[in-house]
């Protein structure tokens, strides 16, 4: 049986302490994983629906075949992992911009983590999604033209709860129409949200793309006993 608490990684980072715990759950009988960001919970293993269905959601709603996905934030990898399980799937470029989370993966620290870095068809780039992809621009030199037929971002609580001022612009008309630069004609940008849907952001959204959807994804809180629900923007 694995020890009820471990600390597997921490580090001071600019935008706080992060740290990588793993924890017995005796009422499911089953290791959570957790990150922490200063006091803040980022993610945890017990709730990755919202997460999968991020990638599910934005991939069904492309057409095509041959199909290059970028993810912006790692963090525990559900989204990732489940972008590559659609074989339409070409490449996968994961942006993120913390070094200790990809370092999480490559050392094998999280359950999903073989699965994603041993998939020929990934990359992991350590660079800020917003400064890059973001605002644009490449999200390496090494590939200055590289454009996306799928964006798929989970990286904020919401479009009105960012973890850094930094990133506020993205969710506006203009830095959604710099993100449009890195995309191919056709293609689909999704987000994850912790709020309910947001009629305002649904509406700067539909100033740049012809379709906009926001899907509430709903799954159990084995906390609370009830349900909680997460919000999938998808924009074509």
């Amino acid at each position: 049986m694995s020890a009820r608490f471990e600390e597997l990684a921490w580090r001071e980072t600019p935008m706080g302490e992060i740290s990588l715990r793993r924890r017995r759950e005796p009422s499911l009988d089953v290791d959570v994983f957790e990150v922490k960001l200063g006091d803040e919970y980022l993610m945890s293993s017990l709730f990755t629906v919202a997460e999968i269905e991020l990638s599910r959601l934005g991939l069904a709603a492309h057409p095509g075949a041959d199909l290059d996905v970028l993810v912006g934030g790692l963090g525990l990898g559900y989204t990732a992992v489940a972008a590559l399980d659609d074989p339409r799937v070409r490449s996968l470029a994961v942006v993120e911009t913390l070094p200790d989370v990809v370092d999480w993966h490559e050392r094998g620290l999280l359950p999903e983590a073989a699965r994603l870095t041993s998939d020929p068809r990934t990359s992991l780039v350590t660079a800020d999604f917003f400064a890059t992809v973001g605002a644009g621009l490449p999200v390496s030199d090494d590939r200055p033209d590289a454009t996306y037929d799928v964006l798929l971002v989970d990286i904020d609580h919401s479009p009105r709860h960012v973890l850094h001022l930094s990133h506020a612009v993205f969710y506006s008309a203009a830095g959604l129409k710099r993100m449009r630069r890195r995309m191919n004609d056709g293609g689909v940008f999704a987000l994850w949200s912790d709020d309910p849907p947001d009629p305002d952001f649904t509406a700067l959204l539909a100033g740049e793309f012809e379709d906009v959807d926001a899907h509430v994804v709903e799954f159990d809180n084995f906390l609370t006993g009830g349900t909680s629900a997460n919000t999938v923007y998808v924009a074509r």
